[in-house]
């Protein structure tokens, strides 16, 4: 069962509907602006809200359904479900394993993991986003913020979920990181 999770997890996280959007609208390969990735926060910066926005909620759908489609098979199996479907979008198969920052999808599995969680992730998420205007420091701080909150509740799995999670968001902002202590990371744009 912790192989078909793994698979589960995998091939869902791995769909990359940020470059099926894309092109889809005619937009071309949105790999070749911006950041270079194929997430929400990127198909952003082709002017497209309502593409980006739809890019987000796919990409956390991604985790939510992994995460559901295992939900009667035990904590554990559903952890793993959601750490591979972050893993499937961060080194999707398809794109030669160079996929998105695993943020909307990673929020996804919290979601559905332990929903109190991934509600809070979210939270820091956008009250970040909205207040220093860096989808960077925002992703960063509400994933470092989850297996705390996982842990407070009680819910030692997910927390360990989460802080492997977080590693790998972490890992795949090293730039952004690089960027924010140098005063040079883009900004965002968000509201009208």
């Amino acid at each position: 069962m912790i192989a078909l999770a793994a698979l589960i997890g995998y091939l869902l996280g791995s769909v990359p509907f940020g470059l099926i959007l894309t092109r889809a609208a005619g937009l071309g390969d949105v790999r070749k602006i911006g950041s270079g990735n194929i997430g929400a926060t990127n198909v952003l910066r082709t002017g497209r809200k309502g593409l980006a926005a739809l890019t987000l909620l796919l990409d956390a759908a991604k985790g939510v359904i992994a995460v559901l489609l295992m939900h009667n098979e035990g904590r554990w199996i559903v952890v793993i479900a959601g750490l591979f479907a972050v893993i499937g979008h961060l080194y999707p198969v398809w794109l030669r394993f160079k996929g998105g920052k695993g943020v909307a999808v990673g929020l996804g599995v919290l979601l559905a993991q332990a929903f109190p969680v991934g509600l809070i992730a979210c939270l820091v998420w956008l009250g970040m986003a909205f207040w220093r205007k860096y989808s960077s420091l925002a992703a960063l701080t509400a994933f470092a913020t989850a297996p705390l909150v996982a842990l407070l509740l009680g819910d030692w799995r997910v927390a360990i979920g989460a802080v492997v999670i977080a590693t790998l968001v972490f890992h795949k902002h090293r730039a952004n990181i690089a960027r924010l202590r140098a005063g040079t990371e883009p900004r965002i744009k968000l509201g009208a």
